[in-house]
C-alpha cells in the first residue's frame, strides 16, 4: 500500500528542487536517505524531512508491517510550482524590474515493491 507526504509553500526555486527530487526517484528509500543526506544542495533537507514524512505514513496505514521486512521506495515525486511572490527592484532611470521570488509544492509517494509485484502477478493470471 503506497503512502504520500506533501510539502507546500517551500521558498525555493521548482527547478532547483526537481535537480534534487531527479536523483532519488524509483530509488529504494535507504539509499534515497543516504543521497539525500550528503547533497550538498540547499533543498535537500527538505526533501529528506519529506522522505521521512511519508515513511512515517506508510507506518500509519500499515501498523501489522515491519518497516526493516518492507523493501520500501521512492514510486513518484514531483515538484509543482507554488505562489510566486512578486518584488520590486530599482533600476537606472526611475524605472523598477520585477523580481519573482518562486516557491514550490513537494509530493512524494512511496511503496512496497513486493507488494506492487504480488499485484503485476495477479494482473497477468486474471488475463491469462
Amino acid at each position: 500500500m503506497e503512502a504520500r507526504a506533501i510539502l507546500r509553500n517551500v521558498p525555493t526555486s521548482p527547478r532547483k528542487m526537481r535537480l534534487v527530487a531527479d536523483m532519488i526517484r524509483g530509488q529504494k528509500v535507504s539509499k534515497a536517505l543516504a543521497l539525500l543526506k550528503f547533497q550538498p544542495r540547499a533543498s535537500s533537507p527538505i526533501l529528506h524531512k519529506v522522505l521521512l514524512s511519508a515513511v512515517a505514513n506508510w507506518q500509519q496505514l500499515n501498523e501489522d508491517a515491519k518497516l526493516e521486512d518492507a523493501d520500501l521506495y521512492v514510486k513518484t515525486v514531483f515538484i509543482d510550482g507554488g505562489r510566486m511572490l512578486k518584488r520590486l527592484r530599482p533600476a537606472p532611470q526611475g524605472r523598477a524590474h520585477r523580481i519573482r521570488k518562486r516557491s514550490n509544492h513537494i509530493t512524494l509517494v512511496v511503496d512496497d515493491k513486493a507488494e506492487v509485484a504480488a499485484s503485476v502477478e495477479n494482473k497477468v493470471i486474471t488475463e491469462s
